[in-house]
């Protein structure tokens, strides 16, 4: 009896084993091979999947979303024979688990490879500097070989990215250095083209300031003229309309004489031969009666008494000038027209004045 219930128990379990052996559950994004007494039969799909125990061989599981896979770096010589280390990164995706395990032993390993010699040959034709500024042409140019050789593979390479370029220390050094000659370059270019904008201003603003001045000194001095015009025109004008005879313009020769004697540098004055004239014209013009003009014809005879007074005090006032001029002149020098033979003394103007006051009265 116990033999018999160990044989039933051996059964019922290799019956449940069989049964658990047939199904096969693949998870979403995922798919497995199937091989049939050695041969490829199907490739197992995603969910729910029933094979024949003992006879249907299943593979491992393949991931069938985009992978990435990064290489160590990779010893490359460039054109101009420098040694540079390039890491890259792959991203790939199976589209047909079939070739990817019947094509290739290892599709990892074979894309590293391809990855590798595909990159020698491509940064080989570059220099050093196109190396490190055509990143986007080298990996446009990997994708393209890498594509087109694991197409068979049931392999889609989507990109091919550089992730970094390591250059010998010493052209890094140099680089450094280069590098700084050139900010220094631009800092000093940057610092020139203030200095000049600065002075360009600068310059700019002195020429402005220069001519605004002189259009004011300009705008000045032709106002400062026309007021002189007008004045002397105006003096003129009132002298003509007031018709003077030389009398008047002797007495006003007589008024500017102690003028010239207030400088403080005046030790030697010499007068001039006109005085006498001048004199001789002011006490003719005391004696004399004025003639009218066609102004003081209209004048009445209030106006006649108040003009003969005026007169009478311009004429006192001219005496006391005249007699103060030739004062200053006999102090300043007492004799300057007497200097030589034979030269007769100039007259004495006030005698005169006083001789023509006496027969006047």
């Amino acid at each position: 009896m116990d033999a018999l219930l160990i044989a039933g128990l051996l059964i019922v379990l290799f019956a449940v084993f069989t049964v658990l052996r047939s199904v096969r559950i693949v998870p979403q994004a995922r798919a497995r091979n199937v091989e049939r007494l050695g041969r490829y039969h199907t490739t197992l799909k995603p969910g729910l999947n029933f094979v024949i125990p003992y006879i249907d061989r299943v593979y491992p599981v393949i991931d069938l979303r985009e992978q990435v896979v990064s290489f160590r770096p990779q010893p490359v010589i460039t054109e101009d024979n420098l040694v540079v280390e390039i890491d890259t990164v792959l991203y790939f995706q199976v589209t047909d688990p079939r070739a990817a395990a019947y094509e290739i032993a290892n599709y990892i390993q074979a894309v590293e490879q391809l990855t590798v010699t595909t990159l020698r040959n491509v940064v080989g034709s570059l220099d050093l500097e196109m190396t490190l500024t055509s990143r986007d042409t080298i990996n446009s140019q990997l994708r393209g070989v890498l594509d087109e050789a694991t197409g068979k593979w049931g392999i889609r390479v989507n990109r091919v990215e550089i992730k970094a370029i390591d250059p010998p220390k010493s052209i890094k050094e140099a680089m450094e250095k280069q590098m700084r000659a050139e900010r220094d370059k631009r800092a000093a270019i940057l610092t020139a083209e203030g200095q000049r904008q600065s002075q360009i201003l600068t310059a700019e603003g002195d020429k402005q300031s220069a001519i605004l001045r002189a259009e004011g000194d300009r705008s000045a001095a032709i106002l400062k003229a026309q007021g002189q015009s007008q004045a002397i025109d105006e003096v003129f004008q009132a002298v003509h309309r007031n018709d003077p005879d030389p009398k008047l313009l002797a007495y006003q020769y007589l008024q500017v004489l102690p003028e010239l004697a207030k400088g403080e540098g005046n030790t030697f004055w010499v007068i001039p031969s006109e005085v006498t004239s001048a004199l001789q014209g002011v006490s003719k013009a005391f004696t004399e009666s004025l003639p009218r003009s066609s102004a003081t014809r209209e004048v009445t005879a209030t106006d006649e008494a108040a003009a003969r007074n005026a007169a009478a005090r311009e004429t006192a006032q001219a005496e006391r000038a005249a007699a103060e001029a030739v004062a200053d002149a006999a102090e300043a020098d007492p004799g300057p027209r007497q200097i030589g033979p034979g030269v007769p003394p100039m007259p004495d103007p006030l005698s005169s004045v006083e001789r023509d006051r006496a027969e006047r009265s």
